[in-house]
Protein backbone atom coordinates (compact mmCIF):
# COMPACT_ATOMS: atom_id res chain seq x y z
CA UNK A 1 0.00 0.00 0.00
CA UNK A 2 1.48 3.40 -0.98
CA UNK A 3 1.14 5.63 1.95
CA UNK A 4 0.22 9.41 0.47
CA UNK A 5 0.62 13.07 2.16
CA UNK A 6 -1.91 15.53 0.14
CA UNK A 7 -0.62 19.01 0.51
CA UNK A 8 -2.59 22.21 -0.85
CA UNK A 9 -4.18 25.31 0.84
CA UNK A 10 -7.85 24.77 -0.97
CA UNK A 11 -10.08 21.94 1.08
CA UNK A 12 -12.06 21.24 -1.92
CA UNK A 13 -8.58 20.19 -3.84
CA UNK A 14 -7.43 18.02 -0.71
CA UNK A 15 -10.90 16.45 -0.78
CA UNK A 16 -10.50 16.07 -5.17
CA UNK A 17 -7.27 14.79 -4.88
CA UNK A 18 -7.80 12.32 -1.86
CA UNK A 19 -10.61 11.03 -3.34
CA UNK A 20 -8.93 10.53 -6.35
CA UNK A 21 -6.46 8.06 -4.50
CA UNK A 22 -8.88 6.04 -2.02
CA UNK A 23 -10.98 4.33 -5.46
CA UNK A 24 -7.26 2.99 -6.02
CA UNK A 25 -6.68 -0.66 -4.24
CA UNK A 26 -2.78 0.11 -3.44
CA UNK A 27 -3.12 3.76 -2.19
CA UNK A 28 -3.96 4.90 0.98
CA UNK A 29 -4.25 8.49 1.94
CA UNK A 30 -2.53 8.95 5.21
CA UNK A 31 -2.72 12.82 6.01
CA UNK A 32 -3.69 15.99 4.43
CA UNK A 33 -1.73 19.43 4.90
CA UNK A 34 -3.12 23.01 4.16
CA UNK A 35 0.22 24.82 3.68
CA UNK A 36 3.88 24.19 3.45
CA UNK A 37 4.50 24.27 6.79
CA UNK A 38 2.14 21.60 7.66
CA UNK A 39 3.30 19.45 4.81
CA UNK A 40 6.76 19.19 6.38
CA UNK A 41 5.48 18.60 9.91
CA UNK A 42 3.38 16.26 8.88
CA UNK A 43 6.00 14.61 6.49
CA UNK A 44 8.12 14.27 9.74
CA UNK A 45 5.30 12.97 11.72
CA UNK A 46 3.75 10.72 9.03
CA UNK A 47 6.41 9.42 7.10
CA UNK A 48 4.75 9.16 3.73
CA UNK A 49 5.71 7.32 0.75
CA UNK A 50 4.69 10.05 -1.72
CA UNK A 51 3.39 13.19 -1.51
CA UNK A 52 1.51 15.00 -4.47
CA UNK A 53 2.29 19.25 -3.37
CA UNK A 54 0.85 22.74 -4.41
CA UNK A 55 3.50 25.20 -5.27
CA UNK A 56 1.19 28.40 -4.47
CA UNK A 57 0.50 27.90 -0.81
CA UNK A 58 0.20 30.65 1.98
CA UNK A 59 2.73 30.44 5.47
CA UNK A 60 5.47 28.24 3.66
CA UNK A 61 5.06 27.67 -0.35
CA UNK A 62 5.57 24.09 -2.33
CA UNK A 63 8.95 25.18 -2.92
CA UNK A 64 10.34 26.04 0.46
CA UNK A 65 8.81 22.71 1.97
CA UNK A 66 9.77 21.02 -0.96
CA UNK A 67 13.63 22.08 -0.51
CA UNK A 68 13.43 21.35 3.45
CA UNK A 69 11.41 17.72 2.78
CA UNK A 70 14.39 16.74 0.48
CA UNK A 71 17.26 17.83 2.76
CA UNK A 72 15.94 16.13 5.77
CA UNK A 73 13.55 13.22 4.87
CA UNK A 74 13.86 12.48 0.97
CA UNK A 75 10.39 11.34 -0.45
CA UNK A 76 9.15 10.96 -3.89
CA UNK A 77 7.27 14.29 -4.43
CA UNK A 78 5.02 14.98 -7.51
CA UNK A 79 4.34 18.66 -7.82
CA UNK A 80 0.76 20.05 -8.87
CA UNK A 81 1.43 23.08 -11.36
CA UNK A 82 -1.01 25.68 -13.14
CA UNK A 83 -0.46 25.52 -16.45
CA UNK A 84 0.99 29.32 -17.07
CA UNK A 85 4.51 30.92 -17.71
CA UNK A 86 5.03 31.48 -14.21
CA UNK A 87 3.35 28.09 -13.04
CA UNK A 88 6.34 26.15 -15.68
CA UNK A 89 9.32 28.70 -14.15
CA UNK A 90 8.06 27.69 -10.73
CA UNK A 91 7.32 23.69 -11.93
CA UNK A 92 11.41 23.72 -13.32
CA UNK A 93 12.90 25.14 -10.06
CA UNK A 94 11.06 22.43 -8.16
CA UNK A 95 12.44 19.65 -10.35
CA UNK A 96 16.16 20.97 -10.00
CA UNK A 97 15.39 20.82 -5.99
CA UNK A 98 14.48 17.39 -6.40
CA UNK A 99 10.46 16.56 -7.27
CA UNK A 100 10.27 13.47 -9.41
CA UNK A 101 7.51 14.99 -11.61
CA UNK A 102 4.74 16.68 -12.11
CA UNK A 103 1.20 17.39 -12.77
CA UNK A 104 -0.37 20.45 -14.80
CA UNK A 105 -4.23 21.87 -13.95
CA UNK A 106 -4.94 23.89 -16.83
CA UNK A 107 -8.36 25.18 -15.81
CA UNK A 108 -11.36 24.90 -13.48
CA UNK A 109 -10.38 22.70 -10.91
CA UNK A 110 -13.59 19.30 -11.35
CA UNK A 111 -12.58 19.46 -15.15
CA UNK A 112 -9.13 19.68 -14.42
CA UNK A 113 -8.96 16.38 -12.08
CA UNK A 114 -10.98 14.53 -14.52
CA UNK A 115 -8.56 15.23 -17.62
CA UNK A 116 -5.85 14.39 -15.24
CA UNK A 117 -6.63 11.37 -13.01
CA UNK A 118 -5.05 8.67 -14.77
CA UNK A 119 -2.16 10.94 -14.76
CA UNK A 120 -1.60 11.14 -11.79
CA UNK A 121 -2.16 7.95 -10.93
CA UNK A 122 0.19 6.53 -13.20
CA UNK A 123 3.23 9.47 -12.30
CA UNK A 124 2.44 8.44 -8.51
CA UNK A 125 2.98 4.68 -9.01
CA UNK A 126 6.17 5.39 -10.96
CA UNK A 127 7.48 7.92 -8.34
CA UNK A 128 7.39 5.73 -5.84
CA UNK A 129 9.73 3.42 -7.57
CA UNK A 130 12.07 6.31 -8.18
CA UNK A 131 15.65 6.48 -7.36
CA UNK A 132 15.16 9.27 -4.88
CA UNK A 133 19.03 8.67 -3.68
CA UNK A 134 20.36 9.77 -7.10
CA UNK A 135 18.54 13.40 -6.51
CA UNK A 136 19.78 13.82 -2.89
CA UNK A 137 23.40 12.49 -2.81
CA UNK A 138 26.21 14.18 -4.44
CA UNK A 139 27.37 12.34 -7.47
CA UNK A 140 30.87 12.19 -8.54
CA UNK A 141 30.84 14.69 -10.71
CA UNK A 142 33.60 16.68 -12.84
CA UNK A 143 31.98 20.10 -12.91
CA UNK A 144 34.45 21.68 -15.61
CA UNK A 145 33.18 21.48 -19.35
CA UNK A 146 33.90 18.84 -21.53
CA UNK A 147 36.39 19.86 -24.41
CA UNK A 148 36.12 18.94 -28.16
CA UNK A 149 39.20 17.20 -29.88
CA UNK A 150 38.47 18.16 -33.41
CA UNK A 151 38.86 21.62 -35.15
CA UNK A 152 36.13 20.50 -37.95
CA UNK A 153 32.90 21.47 -38.80
CA UNK A 154 31.57 17.78 -38.49
CA UNK A 155 27.76 17.12 -40.51
CA UNK A 156 26.85 15.00 -37.32
CA UNK A 157 23.73 15.47 -34.68
CA UNK A 158 22.76 14.21 -31.06
CA UNK A 159 19.00 13.28 -30.41
CA UNK A 160 18.41 12.97 -26.68
CA UNK A 161 15.44 11.49 -25.72
CA UNK A 162 14.07 12.22 -22.04
CA UNK A 163 11.50 11.77 -19.60
CA UNK A 164 11.01 11.95 -15.51
CA UNK A 165 14.08 13.45 -14.17
CA UNK A 166 15.02 14.68 -17.82
CA UNK A 167 15.45 18.67 -17.09
CA UNK A 168 17.83 18.29 -14.46
CA UNK A 169 19.65 15.22 -16.11
CA UNK A 170 19.62 17.79 -19.34
CA UNK A 171 20.81 20.35 -16.93
CA UNK A 172 23.59 18.45 -15.90
CA UNK A 173 24.70 17.58 -19.77
CA UNK A 174 23.97 20.93 -21.77
CA UNK A 175 25.74 22.87 -19.29
CA UNK A 176 29.15 20.66 -19.52
CA UNK A 177 29.25 20.57 -23.71
CA UNK A 178 31.23 22.75 -25.04
CA UNK A 179 30.70 26.62 -26.98
CA UNK A 180 32.41 24.92 -30.10
CA UNK A 181 30.55 21.22 -30.00
CA UNK A 182 30.64 20.54 -33.78
CA UNK A 183 27.23 19.13 -34.02
CA UNK A 184 23.84 19.84 -33.64
CA UNK A 185 21.35 18.44 -30.72
CA UNK A 186 17.72 17.80 -30.78
CA UNK A 187 15.67 16.75 -27.81
CA UNK A 188 12.70 15.18 -26.87
CA UNK A 189 11.70 15.94 -23.50
CA UNK A 190 8.18 14.47 -22.31
CA UNK A 191 6.45 17.87 -21.18
CA UNK A 192 3.22 19.82 -21.85
CA UNK A 193 3.28 22.79 -24.26
CA UNK A 194 4.61 25.82 -22.50
CA UNK A 195 7.31 24.33 -20.05
CA UNK A 196 9.33 22.98 -22.93
CA UNK A 197 9.64 26.63 -24.14
CA UNK A 198 10.72 27.68 -20.24
CA UNK A 199 13.02 24.79 -20.29
CA UNK A 200 14.68 26.07 -23.00
CA UNK A 201 15.30 29.90 -21.72
CA UNK A 202 16.14 28.12 -18.83
CA UNK A 203 18.69 26.14 -20.08
CA UNK A 204 20.01 28.83 -22.42
CA UNK A 205 20.77 30.68 -19.91
CA UNK A 206 23.34 28.73 -18.64
CA UNK A 207 24.77 27.18 -21.05
CA UNK A 208 27.98 27.62 -23.37
CA UNK A 209 26.01 26.44 -26.06
CA UNK A 210 22.78 28.55 -27.69
CA UNK A 211 19.37 26.66 -26.31
CA UNK A 212 15.83 27.24 -28.00
CA UNK A 213 12.58 25.39 -28.20
CA UNK A 214 12.45 24.48 -32.04
CA UNK A 215 10.01 26.17 -34.42
CA UNK A 216 9.11 24.53 -37.61
CA UNK A 217 11.20 24.42 -40.11
CA UNK A 218 14.49 25.90 -37.82
CA UNK A 219 17.75 24.83 -39.44
CA UNK A 220 20.08 22.34 -37.52
CA UNK A 221 23.57 23.82 -36.48
CA UNK A 222 26.34 23.27 -34.75
CA UNK A 223 25.96 24.43 -31.64
CA UNK A 224 22.75 24.90 -31.47
CA UNK A 225 20.23 22.99 -29.25
CA UNK A 226 16.71 22.61 -30.15
CA UNK A 227 13.78 20.60 -27.47
CA UNK A 228 10.60 19.87 -29.18
CA UNK A 229 7.87 22.03 -28.01
CA UNK A 230 5.31 20.42 -25.70
CA UNK A 231 2.66 19.28 -27.83
CA UNK A 232 4.09 18.56 -31.26
CA UNK A 233 5.92 15.50 -32.34
CA UNK A 234 9.50 16.76 -33.92
CA UNK A 235 11.39 15.29 -37.31
CA UNK A 236 14.17 16.15 -39.18
CA UNK A 237 14.39 16.73 -42.98
CA UNK A 238 17.12 17.03 -45.70
CA UNK A 239 15.52 20.14 -47.19
CA UNK A 240 18.04 21.04 -50.06
CA UNK A 241 21.54 21.35 -48.18
CA UNK A 242 19.90 21.88 -44.84
CA UNK A 243 18.82 19.81 -42.19
CA UNK A 244 15.53 21.08 -41.12
CA UNK A 245 13.06 20.71 -38.11
CA UNK A 246 9.51 19.52 -39.16
CA UNK A 247 6.52 20.01 -36.45
CA UNK A 248 2.91 17.96 -36.35
CA UNK A 249 0.98 16.95 -34.11
CA UNK A 250 0.27 13.37 -35.32
CA UNK A 251 -1.83 11.13 -33.11
CA UNK A 252 0.36 10.49 -29.86
CA UNK A 253 2.82 7.31 -29.97
CA UNK A 254 2.82 5.24 -27.18
CA UNK A 255 1.05 7.91 -24.49
CA UNK A 256 3.51 11.16 -26.03
CA UNK A 257 3.75 13.90 -28.09
CA UNK A 258 6.69 14.81 -28.20
CA UNK A 259 7.65 11.20 -28.45
CA UNK A 260 11.46 10.34 -28.77
CA UNK A 261 10.65 7.42 -31.76
CA UNK A 262 9.61 9.77 -34.67
CA UNK A 263 12.33 11.91 -33.57
CA UNK A 264 15.64 9.30 -33.25
CA UNK A 265 13.88 7.48 -36.75
CA UNK A 266 14.21 10.73 -38.55
CA UNK A 267 17.64 11.68 -37.82
CA UNK A 268 18.62 8.16 -38.08
CA UNK A 269 17.47 8.22 -42.04
CA UNK A 270 18.94 11.48 -42.83
CA UNK A 271 22.31 11.38 -40.94
CA UNK A 272 22.54 7.76 -40.81
CA UNK A 273 26.29 6.75 -39.38
CA UNK A 274 26.84 10.46 -38.23
CA UNK A 275 24.15 10.13 -35.47
CA UNK A 276 24.59 9.84 -31.80
CA UNK A 277 21.34 8.65 -30.02
CA UNK A 278 21.18 9.15 -26.17
CA UNK A 279 18.78 8.05 -23.71
CA UNK A 280 18.41 9.11 -20.68
CA UNK A 281 16.04 8.71 -17.58
CA UNK A 282 12.06 8.35 -18.04
CA UNK A 283 9.24 6.15 -17.13
CA UNK A 284 8.18 3.79 -20.18
CA UNK A 285 9.78 3.08 -23.42
CA UNK A 286 9.61 5.19 -25.47
CA UNK A 287 13.04 5.74 -27.58
CA UNK A 288 13.78 2.25 -27.14
CA UNK A 289 13.02 1.77 -31.32
CA UNK A 290 14.29 4.90 -32.27
CA UNK A 291 17.49 4.79 -30.97
CA UNK A 292 17.42 0.86 -32.61
CA UNK A 293 17.24 3.01 -35.57
CA UNK A 294 19.98 5.12 -35.04
CA UNK A 295 22.38 1.90 -34.43
CA UNK A 296 20.68 0.17 -37.46
CA UNK A 297 22.26 3.17 -39.32
CA UNK A 298 25.59 2.80 -38.24
CA UNK A 299 25.17 5.60 -35.63
CA UNK A 300 26.11 5.09 -32.17
CA UNK A 301 23.94 4.82 -29.19
CA UNK A 302 24.03 5.92 -25.60
CA UNK A 303 21.81 5.29 -22.55
CA UNK A 304 22.24 6.03 -19.41
CA UNK A 305 22.85 4.26 -16.48
CA UNK A 306 21.08 2.50 -13.78
CA UNK A 307 22.89 4.02 -10.89
CA UNK A 308 21.95 7.86 -12.05
CA UNK A 309 18.85 7.54 -13.73
CA UNK A 310 15.62 8.82 -11.53
CA UNK A 311 13.64 6.28 -13.39
CA UNK A 312 15.27 3.63 -15.30
CA UNK A 313 12.46 2.49 -17.93
CA UNK A 314 13.48 4.21 -21.49
CA UNK A 315 17.42 3.42 -21.00
CA UNK A 316 16.74 -0.40 -19.86
CA UNK A 317 14.10 -0.42 -22.45
CA UNK A 318 16.91 0.42 -25.11
CA UNK A 319 19.37 -1.39 -23.38
CA UNK A 320 17.43 -5.19 -23.41
CA UNK A 321 16.93 -4.75 -27.32
CA UNK A 322 20.55 -4.91 -27.24
CA UNK A 323 21.28 -1.55 -30.00
CA UNK A 324 23.28 0.41 -26.98
CA UNK A 325 26.85 0.88 -27.86
CA UNK A 326 27.58 2.43 -24.41
CA UNK A 327 26.05 2.74 -20.84
CA UNK A 328 27.19 5.71 -19.05
CA UNK A 329 26.34 7.68 -15.67
CA UNK A 330 25.15 10.92 -15.81
CA UNK A 331 28.01 12.59 -14.76
CA UNK A 332 30.38 10.93 -17.48
CA UNK A 333 27.99 11.73 -19.91
CA UNK A 334 29.16 14.89 -21.64
CA UNK A 335 32.63 13.31 -22.13
CA UNK A 336 30.79 9.97 -23.68
CA UNK A 337 28.76 12.53 -25.83
CA UNK A 338 31.75 14.50 -27.47
CA UNK A 339 34.07 11.39 -27.69
CA UNK A 340 31.21 10.02 -29.75
CA UNK A 341 31.35 13.10 -31.80
CA UNK A 342 35.31 12.50 -31.84
CA UNK A 343 35.54 9.19 -32.81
Amino acid sequence: MIKVLVVDDSAFMRKVISDLFADQPDFSVIGLARNGLDAVEKTRKLKPDLITMDVEMPVMDGLAALQIIMTEFPTPVIMVSSLTHQGAVTTLRALELGAIDFVAKAGGPISDIKNIKNQILEKSRSAVQANIKCLTEKQNTDPKPVAIKSSLILDKIVAIGTSTGGPRALQEIITRLPYNLPAGVVIVQHMPAGFTHSLAERLNTISSLTVKEAQHDDIVKPGLVLIAPGDYHMVIKKENKDCVVKLNQDPQINGHRPSVNPLMDSVAQVYGSKAVGVLLTGMGQDGAKGIQSIKKHGGYTIAEDKSTSVVFGMPRAAIELGVVDSVVPLYDMPAAIVNSIDR
